[in-house]
């Protein structure tokens, strides 16, 4: 005999398996491709979310990591010299990291080959933009 709730506990541990499933095939996209560039897949990630300068908060909140984690990983961005710390024009108290023209050059072809054979490259852009959506408001705290 089932419960009313059992159908709905069923879906959504089969949502989150399937959740769970693509984050684990965009990981592995992510560090196949980066190996191809001398990057680890942090490398990677880290390059692939600056847009623009920003702090090591910042970033350590598009990483989804610990700013002591993402501190390891420019670390080691910068002593290959694709990353630099520069003064928050804003802020003294703070840094700022600025791609160099070496990292922006590398994080343009990061990105194309992160397109290429993407895990979520079967999706079309409408399909893509309907996902973040989707995800986004899933994502919501009440």
């Amino acid at each position: 005999m089932t419960t009313p709730s059992e159908p709905h506990a069923i879906a959504e541990r089969e949502l989150c398996g399937l959740v769970t499933g693509l984050a684990q095939q965009i990981a592995v996209h992510v560090r196949e491709r980066a190996v191809t560039l001398n990057l680890t897949a942090a490398q990677a990630t880290a390059l692939r979310e600056m847009t623009g300068p920003m702090t090591m908060r910042e970033l350590a909140q598009r990483m989804t990591c610990e700013p002591s984690n993402a501190t390891f990983v420019v670390d080691k961005l910068e002593k290959q010299g694709l990353v630099e710390r520069r003064a928050h024009p804003a802020d003294r108290r703070a840094k700022q990291l600025v791609l160099t023209a070496e990292g922006g050059a590398l994080r343009e072809r990061l990105l194309d080959l992160l397109a290429e054979g993407s895990p979520l490259a079967g999706l079309g852009p409408e399909q893509q933009r309907v996902l973040q959506g989707l995800l986004e408001q899933a994502m919501v705290r009440p």
